[in-house]
């Protein structure tokens, strides 16, 4: 699996509001483990992280995250069903070669997932593809079309359509513009305005793992 892109923060506040305390967490794609870090000082959660670059995964000694290298593509074997409480993917999905499999996978090992994406439907990026002609570089998006780690970009609806098909069930949404507001617009025409999408999933009725 390819380095995925640097996590905006604006994403790390939503999910320390959605953590419950003392809550057990796997961080996927950990990156330097700050998130981890953070909810450990503010939520005095217990948490580990999986990372596959060694320079994040040294990062993550350094502030005493425990860590696990390793790709996420193959899928989390080494993880028990059940054995987490929360299973957070920020800003990673869009990087994996298997994302309905890892959402499985996801809510196989923890109560609930906690996803997080930049939303391709957004409206500077449809304007650049549409009126440019030229692969979209947004905030959100940052990379060249040849250089970046994104190989499954997608929408919000594309993503609840996933959902559906799975049978995840979306406990909460929140989707956030371009300077991390949950603002008006975001609200009412999210798949349009809305920068990064952030959803709470659960397993549905019709779930089998």
């Amino acid at each position: 699996m390819k380095r995925p892109a640097k996590r905006l923060r604006v994403d790390f506040d939503v999910i320390e509001e959605w953590v419950a305390p003392q809550a057990r967490i796997l961080d996927l794609g950990c990156g330097d483990g700050t998130l981890l870090a953070r909810l450990r000082e503010r939520k005095a959660t217990v948490g580990y992280g999986v990372e596959i670059s060694i320079n994040n995964i040294l990062t993550c000694i350094e502030k005493d995250v425990a860590v696990l290298q390793g790709d996420l593509d193959t899928g989390l074997r080494d993880f028990e069903d059940a054995s987490v409480d929360f299973v957070v993917l920020s800003q990673t999905l869009q990087a994996t070669r298997y994302p309905h499999y890892l959402l499985r996978e996801m809510l196989r090992v923890g109560r609930e997932a906690i996803v997080t994406f930049p939303n391709v439907g957004h409206w500077q990026a449809r304007f650049q593809l549409g009126l440019g002609g030229r692969m979209p570089r947004t905030l959100a998006l940052p990379y060249s079309w040849y250089a970046t780690p994104n190989i499954r970009l997608h929408t919000l609806q594309d993503f609840e359509a996933l959902c559906r098909r799975e049978a995840i069930e979306i406990l909460e949404r929140r989707v956030l513009d371009r300077r991390g507001h949950n603002g008006l617009l975001a609200r009412l025409r999210p798949n349009l305005f809305g920068s990064t999408a952030m959803y709470r999933l659960q397993r549905g009725p019709g779930m089998t793992l």
